[in-house]
């Protein structure tokens, strides 16, 4: 057998399974994917630090640099601080102190000295005491009463013992104590000498604030004369997602829309965007301990910390039951390199020498041999499990690119790139690439399209952003060749605002995509989260603060079409009152239809129609081939089509309730709504 086969045997595996249970679902059902719908997580708009990822201190390990933000550097989001007038100053030190096992990452060093040259009380003060800094988070640390948060840090003492004051405290203004909420007393050893220094060690502390604060302050005062010097600073809760790290909240938020698949960690980060192949996203970097991890500039205008890093983001998709899709970098940078967006449509590629792609080839083996192999025989294995993980994650997908413009010199590098990973792991299922645009008559799409029969790829990434004509009008798939061997995975797709008709008209093009789930195997929206006042882009599917994440419109069109997952689509249950019989909607010229999913595995069917137009419209259904129970659950999503949820109203969210289940039945669709029947089987 062709090894160049497998793939796509692997990948219709379970159209073949559900061929097997074609006894036990109704006539008339065609095989679908039920891995439709999923999420593309990317670092953007602040999404990892200061938001998925629950870390509450912001650079807390020195590394902020003029590289990511102009006026950035070492001290970046820390304040000097000095009560009771103690004196004293701090100093950003990029030169390796100890052993470099001990040090903040592989590729920088930076530590901060804190100099105390009068750590007492002036006079009679009675206030705070010490030398030290302040950390406010982002856009200050919200903490609640009663919760408990892990303090660590890495300190090198200078000469005698010293006491740290660790403490969370609510600012007050100037001139006045700020309020205790917590603290804690680091005793610290003498170095062995007065000008001795000691090698970095990890102290540790538990924090109970004893009141809820959105604005609290993390303080470090160091209570003697002397110098020490500090890294690798972090303040997490000890509640987070299945205690893995990440913030509850929007973790659950992700839960909530049944994903089945996570594609990760870009996007455009995959390979620095704009700014070369100095700044491509390796993942090797990010899978060590913290303080170890490679920390680089962000492609959107800031810092990633890597404390999200592939280990998290494998685990995470364990935790939801997801399928992971990571995507490497080819040898070939972003168009946007060398102010390629600027020159539209040439687009300038940096490209890797070809004598130096056995490195990104052995990138991506490495990273199959990591998450799927034995410890006891690899040592990318190894380093998972010593990691906490020693079983596998079961990698069965990989993307290869991300968009970039299909030049002769992309497809050079991605043929042999492709190659040699199917060679040593024909069992792994490519994802590639259809380009920047994906429509027909697109030159990238169609040379990425070329490029994908050629190999036999078993999989294709297209993507777009439209206003929501587009999808409201456009069919595209229903035009797709039906014999291709290429699948697709509408990996990036948003209608271009967030009012509730944008979330219709994708929920509309979703009924699409539900009716040609034989073609298009997957797809995810993005972009996914988007930080209050730290955004680059609109629309986002969350926006989120502090305190909690905000659901669009469009958040709750895909929480629909992700719990209603099935594998077998029919197209005749449902007849729109004026329409001829026999066709199945949507089609281009109307803003409304249908689509009826039956998931055989959970025995659950559910109806789901969608009407995006100013009128009520009345569909008749017909499910008596399907045995249905007794009751049902109705949901709505409706309002006025240019309402939007935001952080200052949340006008539309979707009713639920309980029905009785009908055979046969006439259902009336409010103007601009969206309904789901679920019914068990």
């Amino acid at each position: 057998m062709n090894k160049k086969m497998i793939p796509l045997l692997l990948l219709c595996a379970s159209t073949m399974a559900q061929a097997q249970r074609q006894m036990s679902a109704p006539k008339g059902g065609k095989p679908i994917s039920d891995e439709l719908i999923g999420i593309f997580f990317e670092d953007i708009s602040s999404s990892a630090d200061g938001g998925l990822y629950a870390e509450l201190l912001q650079n807390g390990s020195f590394e902020f640099s003029p590289a990511e933000r102009d006026g950035w550097g070492p001290a970046t989001a820390w304040k000097t601080i000095r009560p009771g007038h103690s004196l004293g100053y701090i100093q950003p030190v990029t030169t390796p102190i100890v052993d470099k096992s001990f040090t903040s990452s592989y590729n920088s060093n930076t530590q901060m000295r804190l100099h105390v040259e009068r750590a007492r009380e002036f006079y009679d003060y009675k206030g705070w005491r010490g030398f030290g800094i302040q950390n406010d988070g982002f856009d200050g640390i919200s903490v609640k009463n009663n919760a408990k948060y892990d303090f660590s840090m890495r300190l090198a003492n200078v000469g005698g013992a010293k006491q740290v004051r660790v403490a969370l405290v609510e600012p007050q203004g100037w001139g006045q104590d700020p309020k205790l909420l917590s603290e804690a007393i680091i005793d610290i050893p003498a170095a062995g000498g007065a000008d001795a220094k000691s090698a970095f060690k990890e102290y540790k502390a538990t924090l109970t604030p004893n009141a809820d604060c959105q604005k609290a302050a993390l303080q470090i005062l160091v209570l003697n004369e002397g110098d020490v010097y500090v890294d690798d600073l972090s303040l997490m809760p000890q509640d987070t997602y299945k205690g893995h790290g990440l913030r509850k909240d929007l973790a659950q938020a992700l839960a909530d829309l049944h994903p089945r698949f996570m594609r990760f960690p870009g996007g455009c980060v995959v390979h620095g965007g704009g700014d070369g192949f100095w700044n491509t996203y390796r993942w090797k970097n990010t899978i060590g301990p913290r303080h170890q991890r490679v920390q680089q500039k962000n492609t959107w205008g800031y810092h990633q910390s890597m404390g999200l890093g592939y280990f998290e983001y494998f685990q995470f998709c364990e935790d939801l039951g997801m399928e992971p899709v990571p995507i490497l970098p080819c040898g070939v940078s972003c168009q946007g390199t060398n102010g390629g967006w600027n020159m539209w449509p040439k687009q300038a590629q940096d490209v890797a020498p070809m004598s130096e792609m056995d490195e990104w080839v052995q990138d991506a083996l490495d990273l199959i041999e990591w998450a799927n192999g034995d410890p006891a025989t690899s040592k990318w294995a190894k380093m998972r499990a010593d990691a906490g993980h020693p079983k596998p994650f079961n990698l069965k997908y990989l993307g290869i690119g991300n968009e970039e413009k299909i030049s002769p010199e992309f497809n050079e590098r991605f043929k042999y790139m492709y190659n040699k990973v199917t060679k040593a792991h024909p069992e792994i299922i490519i994802v590639g690439t259809a380009g920047p645009g994906s429509h027909p008559q697109n030159p990238d799409y169609e040379a990425g399209w070329k490029l994908a029969e050629e190999l036999g790829m078993p999989i294709i990434d297209e993507h777009y952003y439209e206003q929501n004509k587009y999808f409201l009008q456009s069919r595209q798939y229903d035009k797709y060749p039906r014999d291709r061997k290429t699948k697709v995975y509408l990996g990036e797709y948003a209608a271009k605002d967030k009012k509730l008709i944008d979330a219709l008209a994708e929920g509309l093009y979703l009924l699409h995509v539900e009716r040609n789930g034989d073609i298009v195997c997957m797809t995810s929206y993005a972009p996914l989260f988007a930080r209050k006042n730290a955004t680059n882009w609109n629309p986002d599917l969350i926006y989120f603060d502090n305190e909690r994440p905000y659901l669009t419109c469009s958040y709750y069109v895909q929480q629909m079409f992700g719990q209603s997952a099935g594998q077998y689509y029919y197209g005749d249950c449902v007849r729109f009152e004026g329409d001829a019989a026999g066709i199945q909607q949507p089609q281009e010229d109307v803003h409304y239809g249908q689509s009826v999913i039956l998931n055989v595995k959970t025995r659950r069917l559910y109806v789901k129609l969608c009407n995006a137009t100013a009128d009520a419209r009345r569909a008749d259904v017909d499910l008596k081939r399907f045995g249905l129970k007794k009751n049902a659950t109705k949901t709505t999503l409706t309002g006025d089509p240019n309402a939007e949820n935001n952080f200052d109203a949340q006008p539309i969210s979707p009713r639920r309730e309980t029905i009785r289940a009908q055979k046969r039945f006439t259902i009336e669709l409010q103007p601009y709504s969206f309904v789901m029947l679920e019914y068990q089987l």
